[in-house]
């Protein structure tokens, strides 16, 4: 299973970066190839959505439960679309100088025998271009 993992030191706090990645409804604005999204139900620890991605020809729709621990953790548990499984966590840590750390991980297997092939060749790319859009997200919602 191909797995990817980062970390970041950006100038923003904890809670800014988490309220970023949980600001999921707003996917589609910065995220590469997300088509759409969809919040089904959303708690103080707890979101189940839905997000549409797309690359030329191919569509996909995942749903996912979204377990949170504000503003520290964020740990997404895959139920639903082209997916075996799927792991995928966000770790916030606040540094000096109101600066964030950053620890993401992201682990998946695709039902698909086709698809899990074009994942394979995509995901390293993939993933570096997901993190950069939400740099430049932060920076352009926080400054």
């Amino acid at each position: 299973m191909p797995s990817h993992r980062e970390r970041r030191v950006l100038p923003y706090s904890s809670k800014q970066m988490f309220d970023l990645v949980m600001d999921i409804e707003k996917y589609p604005e910065f995220l590469p190839w997300c088509i759409s999204s969809r919040v089904h139900t959303r708690t103080e620890e707890l979101v189940d959505a839905d997000v549409t991605v797309g690359y030329q020809m191919l569509r996909e729709k995942f749903r996912s439960k979204v377990y949170t621990n504000r503003p520290d953790k964020i740990t997404i548990d895959y139920t639903t679309g082209p997916l075996k499984n799927l792991e995928n966590k966000w770790v916030f840590k606040d540094l000096e100088n109101g600066k964030c750390q950053i620890d993401f991980y992201v682990s998946f297997e695709m039902k698909s025998f086709i698809l899990s092939g074009i994942a394979n060749k995509l995901f390293d790319k993939v993933f570096k271009r997901m993190m950069y859009a939400f740099e430049n997200r932060a920076e352009k919602v926080y400054g």
